[in-house]
């Protein structure tokens, strides 16, 4: 499947895509720290169905990276942009982690842009020592390497469950050539600003959502508790929610083909019967 790439100026930030597909359109946002490409896998199975744009969010890989605005509604505002710039909407949001709180966001304001939400592996009420353990990886993540081996082994040890290919991804093309070694793409403190974002309370937003929403939890994630998931259900026991073997917070990476399977079934049952036109 031929993959595109192009940027969006979407008026105070122009954000890096990668495409493929043709279809409804479907726009893939990543966790923090990561970038559009850590999706290839899953779009080269969903490509058949759909038109999938997966971008780069503020501050991250090769999109703008404006000195403030890392709140959970500049994120969201940036959506609602680039469903207007691509001019396909309504658009499927699937989000992993940060990329899901900001589609739950997104999909709140209730504005027709937006279909139906997969939420990948992030809901309300994570607790607190969740975010601290995040800011530690980011922190210990942000520093020179030596070369792609060294940040290859750096990454397997921060994500023992995700396979050599999803490392080699992720070393690829989310570093760049600087010092005399490689450094992350995103950049340092919008990694900081984001994840203290990612503690703000979004459960107005998640319990007004409208749209059919899936929810997605690897089952060895250290991410979303059990007890979590669990109040997570009792308060929109109307959403579906899938829990899957073999993967922990990066199931989206790990196992993209169950994934996969997910999101169609999904689209075809909840989405695509209430979706306009």
């Amino acid at each position: 499947m031929q993959v595109e790439t192009f940027d969006c100026p979407l008026g105070g930030v122009t954000l890096h895509a990668v495409a493929m597909g043709k279809g409804p359109l479907a726009i893939l946002l990543h966790g923090i720290t990561a970038n559009a490409y850590v999706f290839l896998p899953l779009m080269e199975r969903l490509a058949g169905h759909f038109r999938l744009v997966s971008i780069d969010m503020r501050g991250h890989g090769r999109s703008s990276k404006p000195a403030t605005g890392y709140t959970a509604q500049d994120y969201a505002d940036d959506i609602e942009a680039l469903v207007r710039h691509l001019d396909a909407g309504p658009a499927l949001l699937i989000g992993h982690a940060l990329g899901a709180r900001d589609a739950f966001v997104a999909g709140a304001r209730d504005n027709g842009l937006v279909s139906g939400i997969v939420a990948i592996d992030f809901t309300p009420f994570i607790d607190e020592q969740v975010f601290v353990a995040l800011g530690q990886r980011i922190g210990h993540g942000n520093r020179l390497f030596a070369d792609k081996a060294a940040i290859a082994a750096a990454l397997s040890e921060r994500y023992p469950m995700t396979p050599r290919d999803a490392i080699e991804r992720r070393a690829q093309y989310g570093y760049r050539e600087a010092d005399g070694g490689w450094r992350p793409l995103a950049d340092a403190i919008a990694m900081v600003e984001t994840a203290n974002g990612m503690r703000k309370s979004f459960e107005a937003d998640f319990t007004s959502l409208k749209v059919p929403t899936l929810l997605i939890r690897g089952a060895e994630s250290k991410f979303i508790s059990p007890e979590v998931w669990a109040r997570t259900q009792a308060l929109r026991p109307d959403m579906r929610a899938v829990e899957l073997a073999n993967a922990d917070h990066y199931a989206a990476e790990q196992i993209p083909g169950p994934i996969a399977e997910q999101i169609l079934s999904f689209w075809r049952r909840d989405v695509r019967p209430v979706a306009p036109g």
